[in-house]
């Protein structure tokens, strides 16, 4: 195949590729529906690695899970018109990150809790927002994303906590303790019985706390504040505005917000 011949095809390709992860036609919803059964999957896998780690069945699951992200990496690259722009978004560097724990498991098994964090490329595929508006939800979108925020964070810690300090424990208790703190302490309940040793313990137990009320204030606004939707002003750019907003309330420029919120 010559030179001439391969760059349509290629073009081809990327074109097609792009349809299925970001068009809105059945071929491309039961494509990304597809995919986001398969990262639930993946994450209920690496949620339960503390409990199948000793498996001989484990190595298995944990490389063809790798083989599985790197061939989704070099297909989201291919549908991408922007190697850059690809390169910049923050799933990628996660990607590539709990690719290089599945990879090199015996290296960097102190670092898989980051794969938890792949619960946000559920959150961020097209078809997620199309579901919750399928199913009615549409105006629960932000308390949806908060609170998924939250889960993700309140398992990053537990996993960082686990891999740190009770690694050494059995699977399921060192586990069960780790989430037991890192609950205890986003929530300043603070019963005390289970603590993190040392000065790193104490910074640890600091930033949990700071960032979980953080999280947890940010999923009270979004379920008390009135829904808005993202239509940016043409005079002044604001992005929210009131599903039945008339005019711009930053600069009073009359809006034409269509009645879906697209």
């Amino acid at each position: 195949m010559d030179e001439e011949t391969s760059k349509p095809l290629t073009r081809t390709l990327r074109q097609h590729l792009a349809r299925l992860y970001f068009g809105r036609d059945t071929a491309a919803i039961r494509f990304q529906f597809t995919l986001m059964v398969i990262d639930i999957a993946i994450i209920g896998f690496f949620l339960a690695g503390p409990y199948l780690r000793d498996r001989p069945s484990y190595l298995i699951l944990d490389y063809t899970i790798a083989a599985w992200i790197a061939l989704e990496l070099v297909a989201q690259w291919s549908a991408s018109w922007s190697t850059r722009r690809f390169l910049m978004r923050p799933m990628t560097w996660v990607d590539i990150f709990v690719l290089g724990t599945l990879l090199f498991p015996q290296w960097l098994f102190n670092f898989a809790f980051l794969r938890v964090a792949r619960i946000w490329a559920v959150a961020q595929r097209p078809i997620f927002k199309l579901m919750l508006k399928r199913m009615g939800l549409k105006e629960q979108t932000d308390v949806v994303t908060a609170f998924i925020n939250l889960f993700v964070f309140l398992f990053l810690v537990t996993g960082f906590v686990y891999s740190f300090f009770f690694y050494r424990e059995d699977a399921g208790t060192g586990f069960i303790d780790a989430l037991y703190f890192t609950v205890a302490t986003v929530t300043t309940t603070g019963f005390g019985d289970i603590t993190l040793p040392g000065t790193f313990g104490k910074l640890t137990s600091i930033v949990t706390m700071i960032i979980g009320i953080s999280l947890f204030v940010r999923l009270a606004q979004a379920i008390v504040r009135p829904y808005k939707v993202t239509f940016p002003c043409p005079e002044c750019g604001l992005q929210r505005h009131d599903a039945d907003a008339v005019h711009c309330k930053a600069c009073g420029h009359i809006l034409n917000i269509p009645d879906d919120g697209e």
